[in-house]
C-alpha cells in the first residue's frame, strides 16, 4: 500500500534563520515571504530552533511605550516556560527568540505521522529533515491537506490494485468497489469475515479516503472460533496475526 511521504509535498526553497540573526531581520523575512514562521538552523544547517510571528508579537508586547517607566522582572520567581517568555522579551536575535527543541519531521515520514505530530505539539509547521538530520526542506498543515486532492479514480485503483488484488489475492471484479468524494463503498461477497475487517482496516488508511461503508458479506465467521482452534489460512494470515 501506498502513502505520499511528507518529501513529496515539502516545499524545498526554505527561508531560515541562524542564531545570530538579528529580530528585525527576521521580521523582514517573515513579511517578504509572507510566511508565519521559520527554522532556525547552525552550521551545518541542522535545524536548533522554530521561531513564528507569536514569538516577534511576545516580544513587542512586552516592550514598554515611550512613557511607561521600565519593568524589572524577578526571573527567580517565575516558572521555566514563564522564565522562557521574559528572556524572549528581551530577544535581539533569532537565537533569543526560537522556540527550542524544535519538532521536526524526516523526508520519508508518511504524510500520517506529520499530521499526528502536528496535532500532538499544536504546530503549523514542520521542518523536514534527511538522513542526517539536515534541513532540507519546511511542511505546512496546507502542504498536508493534498493528500485530499487525489482523485476518487486514482483511490479507486488503489483500492483495487493494491488492496483487494495484490493483498488479499482477490479475483478481479469480486468486489464492488465505489469511491465518491473521497468516502469508499465496498459491495460484495468474502469467504471471511475477519478478512473483511483486513479490507476495510487497509482501505481506511490510503491516502485521501475520507471514509469506508462496509456493504461486504462473508460465508465463515471465523471471529468467533477460539484462538486455539482457528487455522489461519490465505494470505490475510500476517494482518490477522497482528491485529
Amino acid at each position: 500500500m501506498k502513502h505520499n511521504k511528507v518529501g513529496s509535498v515539502m516545499t524545498t526553497d526554505v527561508v531560515r534563520a541562524t542564531y545570530g540573526t538579528p529580530f528585525k531581520e527576521v521580521a523582514r523575512l517573515l513579511a517578504a515571504h509572507r510566511i508565519s514562521g521559520l527554522p532556525v538552523v547552525d552550521e551545518d544547517d541542522k535545524v536548533i530552533g522554530v521561531i513564528s510571528e507569536t514569538d516577534l508579537v511576545a516580544r513587542q508586547a512586552a516592550t514598554p511605550g515611550p512613557y511607561e517607566p521600565r519593568r524589572r522582572l524577578a526571573f527567580s520567581g517565575l516558572t521555566r516556560a514563564a522564565r522562557r517568555q521574559a528572556a524572549k522579551a528581551h530577544a535581539r536575535t533569532a537565537g533569543r527568540l526560537m522556540t527550542e527543541p524544535p519538532v521536526t519531521a524526516h523526508a520519508d515520514d508518511t504524510i500520517v505521522e506529520a499530521a499526528r505530530t502536528m496535532a500532538q505539539h499544536q504546530v503549523e509547521r514542520l521542518p523536514v529533515l534527511d538522513e542526517s538530520d539536515r534541513l532540507v526542506g519546511i511542511v505546512t498543515r496546507r502542504d498536508l491537506l493534498q493528500v485530499f486532492l487525489r482523485s476518487d479514480g486514482d483511490i479507486r485503483d488503489e483500492v483495487i490494485e493494491d488492496v483487494l488484488g495484490r493483498t488479499l489475492w482477490l479475483p478481479p471484479r469480486s468486489i464492488d468497489v465505489s469511491v465518491v468524494q473521497g468516502v469508499v463503498t465496498l459491495t460484495g461477497h468474502m469467504e471471511r469475515k475477519s478478512e473483511t475487517a483486513i479490507a476495510v482496516s487497509m482501505i481506511a488508511r490510503i491516502d485521501g479516503v475520507v471514509g469506508v461503508v462496509d456493504k461486504l458479506t462473508y460465508r465463515l465467521d471465523d471471529t468467533r472460533l477460539r484462538t486455539q482452534e482457528q487455522a489461519l489460512h490465505g494470505v490475510a494470515d500476517d494482518w490477522l496475526r497482528r491485529m
